[in-house]
Formats: structure tokens, sequence, C-alpha cells
């Protein structure tokens, strides 16, 4: 007769560290990598917590040879040892550990001394071949050496104010003009010294390096958001007695008594005992400021933008007389063919906020 003893598993002590715990905890719950990555962590999560390799087997329905030799290979060389082994033909991609491992550190800050990671430097700090890093780094659309700013408005009233703003966009009064003013300053009427190369087949517009400074000049605008034209005037100095002028302009160019509605930021020069008394004495006019640091929601910004790019930016002024001319000459001409501008904020996920912070590596 023949008796079959059955034996409890012989098992060694088998641990996992912190980081190779949370990095096969990433891979077994990530829904992007294949599935033999997945039951591989799954295989060492699983027998570190004490589960015989029957039980795994079971448990994730592969033969026990496979779990065995997993085991084993991980025992030997750690995550390393969860790679496929390497073939002929195709170069032999990362793992899911190893590009994990790579997306935790490019979003960690990069070493002392450093102030941005590179492929070249991120690879080596890893003991990685640099092209598989970019290769990784291109898939899941990392880019460490592009660089974005943002800025928090402390203002309590943000989001009264902002609405307040949005809704006269969306919705104006009956009967009323809503403008966007703002002043765009110390535009400089440089001259350059060199003649201009003009464009020609296989070659840009070619400025000299010297140029003359004649002075500089500001630009105050008004941009009608219901039709898109606006109304310019230069003046030598941005001050408060300056933006008062430039109300006026704008209650000479409305019909009398009509209502007009103006969106500003919160530059000094708009809230002085000046501009407050001339409100006073000119009711039908009203000033609804934008929250603070938050000049993105004056519609004019954009059309500043604008006219940087088609005078200012490459623009030749021989004089401030001649800057003034370019500009007023640009206006009326923006005003013969002007539109609403079509403004939106779609990506909301974007928005930063004080909760933010600590959500992040």
């Amino acid at each position: 007769m023949i008796i079959f003893v059955l034996m409890k598993e012989q098992r060694k002590d088998f641990k996992l560290t912190i980081q190779q715990k949370r990095e096969l905890e990433q891979v077994a719950g990530s829904r992007t990598v294949s599935q033999r990555d997945s039951q591989r962590a799954q295989i060492i999560l699983q027998y570190s917590g004490g589960l015989s390799k029957a039980e795994i087997s079971r448990n994730l329905q592969l033969h026990r040879s496979r779990v065995i030799d997993w085991i084993g290979r991980f025992d030997k060389n750690g995550i390393s040892g969860l790679d496929e082994l390497s073939r002929s033909g195709r170069p032999e991609e990362y793992s899911a550990a190893q590009k994990q491992r790579i997306i935790d550190r490019v979003c960690r800050k990069p070493p002392k001394g450093l102030g941005r990671w590179s492929v070249r430097t991120l690879a080596a700090e890893l003991k990685m071949d640099k092209d598989k890093v970019h290769r990784v780094l291109e898939e899941h659309d990392l880019h460490p050496h592009q660089l974005r700013t943002f800025n928090f408005s402390p203002d309590p009233l943000f989001e009264d104010k902002l609405l307040e703003v949005v809704g006269l966009y969306m919705n104006p009064p009956k009967n009323a003009v809503v403008l966007c003013v703002d002043e765009k300053t110390a535009i400089q009427a440089l001259d350059r010294l060199d003649p201009v190369l003009p464009l020609s087949p296989g070659r840009a517009e070619r400025h000299g390096f010297e140029y003359y400074r004649h002075g500089t000049l500001s630009l105050y605008a008004a941009l009608n958001t219901a039709t898109g034209e606006v109304l310019g005037k230069t003046a030598a100095r941005h001050t408060s007695e300056e933006f008062v002028a430039f109300l006026s302009d704008i209650l000479a160019h409305q019909p009398r008594n009509r209502e007009i509605h103006i969106i500003a930021d919160n530059l000094s020069a708009h809230k002085t005992q000046r501009v407050r008394d001339f409100l006073q004495a000119h009711p039908n006019l009203q000033i609804h400021y934008t929250p603070t640091y938050s000049s993105w929601l004056n519609q004019v910004e954009n059309w500043f933008s604008k006219i940087e790019r088609d005078v200012i930016a490459r623009g030749i002024f021989t004089s401030l007389k001649d800057l003034h001319k370019k500009l007023m000459t640009y206006i009326r001409l923006y005003n013969n063919v002007a539109k609403p501008i079509k403004w939106s904020y779609r990506d909301s996920s974007n928005r930063i906020t004080t909760d933010s912070y600590g959500t992040g590596h």
C-alpha cells in the first residue's frame, strides 16, 4: 500500500521593502499596464502576504509552475526579475514597474544643484538607457523641460467678482454698453539704426541689433464686448488724471445718459478719489473691478496681445508722434472688421487652488 503524506509548504522569510511594496501595488492596481505585468505584481504581493503558492495559483488561475517561477525570479533579482526574458528581434521594453519608477522620479525634485530634469540626467540618476527613458516620458505625456506659471488670487470676493464680470459678458443689461478698459503702458518708440532686410525666398526679415529709443507712450483702450470695436487714446503717462480723461472720452462717444458698464482691473490709478468723484458726477457710468491678480478676465487684454503682435513687437517708429500715428491707424483699420471676442474658459480641471498643494508628488 502506498501512503501519501501531505506536508505543509516550507517557505523561508519573504519580505518586501516599503519601496518594493509601493511599486508593486501601483502596478497591480493600474488600469494602463498589461494583464501579465499586473499578475506578476499580484503574485509577489500575495506571497509576501502569507499565501501559499497553491493558493496564489487558484486565486489568479495560473499554473503553479508559473507562480513558482516568478517568485523565484523576484527572490533572485528583485523587481527587475519580473521583466520579460530578452528575445531576439524587437528591443526589450521596460516593465510596468520600471516605467512607474521613471514616472515617480521625474515627478519629484531633481538632485541638488539642478533646476530641472533632462532625459540624460534622469537616465543617469536611474541608471537606465536614455532612449528608453525618453520613450516612457513621451508615452505618459511628461515634459520636464516645460514650465508654466500661475498665481493665486487672494481676493476674498473672488467668486462674486468673477460672476459679476462673466454675467456682464453673457447677459449684459438691456440698452446698456459693456466696455473692457485698460492701459498698455511703456510702449517704446524704437527706431532701428540699420536698414531692415526684407523677407525673401529662403530668408526671414532681418532687423539690425542696434536701435534708438525715442521715448514711451501709454495706450488706453476700451473694447466694446458686443461689437469688438475699440476706442483708443495715447498718453505720455498713466495717471489717475489720464484715466479720468479717458472716461470722459468714453462718455463723449456714447449717447447721452446711456448706461455704461466698465470692466477694469485693480490698478491704484483706477480707484483714486478723483475717479470716485467722477463716478459720483456721472451715475450712468459704473466700474466693475476684476478680482485681484485676475486681469485675464478682462477681454481687452486679448486685444492688447493682438496689437502687440501686429504693430508693436516688430514696429519701427521714428518718433513718439510716429508711434501714436501707427497705433491710431491700426485701431481705425481694426474697427472696420471688428468682431466680438469669443471668450471662454472650458477646462476647469486646470484651475489651481490652495487645496492643490499636497496632492501631487
